[in-house]
């Protein structure tokens, strides 16, 4: 079985007073990112697995994260690690 890339955007709605805890949980697991963040307790995170699985598992991981109300995935694309690494012809 080819390997594979896995990449997921999420919002995550934290409790504002617990916001900064929060993100440093975030940004302590593999494969993720905090992009952005506002005071009232949104964050942009993306997330990157090796497969489903593994993707699955760090969804679960966020939404019970003390502090988390809520983890929503806004967009999962995954690929083969082959096609990832396929240069694209310049159309011009």
């Amino acid at each position: 079985m080819p390997e594979e890339v896995h990449i997921s955007s999420l919002v995550v709605h934290a409790a504002p007073k617990r916001l900064q805890r929060v993100e440093e949980a975030i940004a302590m697991m593999p494969g993720a990112r905090v992009h952005g963040s506002s005071p009232n307790g949104k964050l942009v995170v993306t997330l990157d697995a090796d497969s489903a699985d593994e993707m699955l598992s760090r969804v679960g991981e966020i939404q019970r994260t003390d502090g988390v109300l809520s983890a929503a995935l806004v967009y999962q694309f995954s690929d083969t690690v082959e096609a990832m690494n396929e240069e694209i012809p310049d159309a011009h």
